[in-house]
């Protein structure tokens, strides 16, 4: 037996379809819309350069400033410059920045990407744990605070405004801020002694090799002038 649908059957079934549709777009795009940190590992004790990247505004209206609050775990902080922000900062007692304000020398439109970076120097204290940095994003109209941060049991995706997050690994073994001490020796790793070590071992071989290609360079040069002093 075959079945008729009427118009408003088939009307019911469109609006379906399109809100599905709709549904598989937002997805993606609400993912999208995020402040997004990169690299988002570290490890501590060592300099890492974070991108704080963002292609949105506040629904559409256009990006004016970007705050980002400096969390615990932090052991410096240096902004980095960049011509489409001018940078404010605000110092805690001990002189390390606790907020840095980016703000757009002209408002950034919504679907444009844009970065502001830090250089960050994270503390022992905070090796093998995640950082979060609260970011505000200001707009000409509006705002979005992205600091939510997933409890137990939640991810990122079931956050509205979730903030940026670095997992931190263990202490570096190069701090990336050390300096040589007062007769000029250095404080890296042992690997910096061992490629010297390996390089100081190979030099000679490579000397040896030099000058048996020399020796056979000049016998094969006398051997060629013998045999044309016989042809003459």
């Amino acid at each position: 037996m075959s079945r008729t649908r009427t118009p408003g059957t088939r009307a019911r079934l469109v609006v379906g379809a399109l809100a599905g549709g709709a549904l598989v777009l937002a997805a993606p795009l609400a993912a999208s819309a995020h402040v997004h940190v990169t690299p988002d590992e570290s490890a501590a004790g060592t300099s890492t350069r974070l991108g704080f990247s963002f292609s949105h505004g506040c629904d559409d209206s256009p990006t004016t400033s970007v705050v980002i609050t400096i969390p615990e775990g932090v052991d410096g902080v240096t902004p980095v410059v960049d011509g489409a922000f001018t940078i404010s900062r605000e110092l805690g007692d001990d002189g390390i920045p606790t907020q840095v304000t980016y703000t757009a020398v002209t408002p950034i439109e919504s679907g444009t990407s844009a970065t502001v970076s830090l250089d960050v120097i994270f503390a022992s204290s905070a090796a093998n744990s995640s950082v979060a940095f609260p970011v505000l994003q200001k707009c000409v109209v509006g705002e979005t605070d992205w600091s939510e941060v997933a409890a137990d049991g939640q991810t990122e995706d079931d956050l509205q405004a979730p903030a940026p997050v670095v997992a931190v690994g263990a202490v570096s073994a190069e701090t990336g801020h050390d300096h040589g001490d007062d007769d000029g020796d250095s404080h890296g790793t042992g690997e910096t002694t061992e490629a010297t070590d390996a390089s100081a071992q190979a030099d000679p071989v490579a000397r040896w090799l030099a000058g048996g290609a020399l020796v056979a360079g000049l016998a094969a040069l006398g051997v060629a002038l013998t045999g044309r002093r016989r042809r003459s």
